[in-house]
């Protein structure tokens, strides 16, 4: 996949940046940095893509994203209704892992923060307790001064290296490959499938949509996905099925075709390889929650 290189700014003032941002385009593409992303979503629902990970996000979200690790939020379409539309509200940090010094991290005291920056390449999903704690401590971050900052900030990641729920986004195997001349192509890609999922989306169409050949577009999406286009765009329509199982405002046959599925026996089958749940089990579990 070919990301965006973003350049996160800092100034001579600030080890490291902290802001709030109420807009749902903001850096809305396929991109990636050097310095480590913090993010909390406050208000906001879509879809997340980072690394090989494709999950839906929503309202309260907590995702620390290691260095150079490609990564896209999609907001849903009512985020961008200018007549009455839902409000965005997010906060990001970023920071390098050296901001406190080279040799901070090779304190003793300092080896559970260390080996989370490290865990950090996968992109980490933090829940729990520990979870609701960081949201409440990023907001004081972004308010912070001087030396309070540098504290604040400290308690997030001691938070986070002693969490005890959270969970790895991107697999082992996962390597990014920033080839110039693919700088546009996956973000087409995921732009046109996001948009067209409940349609039928033939080989020659998606291969128009990314400037290559049928031939050439199955090859090159496997190699920079690690998965085939019919399993990506099976997740997105079994994430978009996940969503309206959980607005519990139409039956699973009725969720079944409003996602793109044209067989119910198919829908229960890929639902099933990516949640581990059958739709209804699914919305049960989600409703026991």
């Amino acid at each position: 996949m070919k990301p965006h290189l973003l350049n996160v700014s800092t100034n001579s003032v600030d080890s490291f940046s902290a802001r709030r941002d109420i807009m749902p385009d903001i850096n809305n593409r396929w991109h990636y940095h050097s310095a480590l992303e913090l993010i909390y979503v406050k208000k906001g629902r879509g879809t997340q893509f980072i690394g090989d990970s494709i999950k839906n996000f929503k309202d309260g979200d907590v995702v620390l994203l290691g260095s150079n690790l490609p990564h896209y939020w999609r907001f849903d379409p009512e985020f961008f209704d200018e007549l009455g539309g839902e409000t965005v509200e997010v906060y990001a940090i970023h920071f390098k892992e050296d901001f406190l010094g080279k040799d901070f991290l090779d304190l003793p005291e300092n080896q559970e923060i260390k080996k989370v920056l490290l865990q950090s390449r996968q992109g980490i999903q933090l829940q729990g307790i520990s979870k609701e704690r960081i949201a409440g401590l990023m907001p004081l971050i972004i308010e912070a001064t001087g030396t309070m900052r540098i504290i604040k900030i400290l308690e997030v990641l001691t938070e986070i290296a002693n969490c005890e729920e959270k969970n790895m986004l991107v697999s082992l195997g996962f390597k990014p490959n920033f080839l110039k001349n693919e700088k546009d192509r996956i973000q087409s890609i995921y732009n046109y499938t996001i948009s067209n999922y409940k349609n039928k989306i033939e080989l020659k169409e998606i291969a128009a949509v990314a400037k290559i050949s049928p031939n050439s577009f199955c090859k090159f999406f496997k190699t920079k996905s690690r998965k085939t286009y019919t399993q990506f765009l099976n997740e997105i329509r079994v994430g978009q099925a996940c969503k309206l199982l959980i607005e519990n405002d139409l039956t699973v046959k009725e969720i079944c075709y409003d996602c793109g599925f044209y067989n119910f026996t198919s829908f229960h089958k890929y639902f099933r390889e990516i949640t581990g749940k059958t739709p209804l089990k699914y919305q049960q579990a989600f409703s026991k929650q």
